[in-house]
C-alpha cells in the first residue's frame, strides 16, 4: 500500500512538472499573436521584394526568418549598402522597432568564391569576414532606423551553410545573402 501511495504522489508530481501555469501560456500565447501580426505585416509591406525574388520571408516556431539576396543589398565584391537596399531594410525596421520585444540576428552569408586582391587589399581577407561586414553594416542601419541597439546581432558566417550548389551562377547568387532571425525571447 505504501508503495501504491508513493507511485501516486511520484505520478501527480511528475504530471505537476510538465505543466505550465496560465500565466506562461497566455504570454506565449501574446508573444505568437505579435510574432504572427509581424509575419503579416512583412509580407504585406514587402510585396515586390518578394514578388522579384530579392526577399523570402518564413514563419518559424517562434521567429520569423527574412531572407535578402545579396544583389539587392551590396554591389559585387562590397559591404557597403545601396540605395535600394536602405529602402528595403527601413521597411523592414519600420516594422519592427516600434514596442520592440524581439531580438533580431543579422547573419551574412557568401558563396565560395575566393577574396580577389582588390578585397584582400581592403582588409578583406576571407569570405568570413565579408560576410561579417555585411551583418555588421546592416544591423548598423537597422539601429540607424530606430532598432534596438541592444536588441540586435550581427554574425558572419563566410560560406557556410550553402542554401544551393555552388557549382553555378545561379546557386553562387543564391549563397550570397543576408539573413534576419526574428526570435521571440527564449525562442
Amino acid at each position: 500500500m505504501a508503495k501504491i501511495l508513493t507511485l501516486c504522489v511520484l505520478s501527480a508530481a511528475l504530471l505537476m512538472a510538465g505543466c505550465v501555469s496560465q500565466q506562461k501560456y497566455d504570454e506565449s500565447q501574446q508573444k505568437n499573436a505579435e510574432l504572427e501580426a509581424q509575419y503579416k505585416q512583412l509580407n504585406a509591406t514587402m510585396g515586390s521584394e518578394i514578388s522579384s525574388r530579392e526577399m523570402h520571408i518564413e514563419r518559424m516556431q517562434n521567429a520569423i526568418k527574412v531572407s535578402v539576396n545579396s544583389q539587392l543589398l551590396f554591389p559585387s565584391g562590397g559591404w557597403e549598402m545601396s540605395t535600394e537596399a536602405k529602402t528595403s531594410i527601413a521597411k523592414i525596421a519600420a516594422i519592427l522597432a516600434p514596442h520592440q520585444r524581439n531580438k533580431i540576428m543579422v547573419n551574412g552569408y557568401t558563396d565560395s568564391t575566393p577574396i580577389g586582391a582588390a578585397l584582400a587589399a581592403q582588409g578583406v581577407p576571407t569570405n568570413l569576414v565579408l560576410s561579417q561586414k555585411r551583418a555588421d553594416n546592416v544591423m548598423q542601419f537597422m539601429i540607424s532606423q530606430g532598432v534596438r541597439p541592444d536588441m540586435v546581432s550581427a554574425h558572419g558566417f563566410g560560406e557556410e551553410s550553402p542554401v544551393a550548389s555552388n557549382d553555378t551562377a545561379e546557386g553562387k547568387a543564391q549563397n550570397r545573402r543576408v539573413e534576419l532571425t526574428i526570435a521571440t525571447p527564449g525562442g
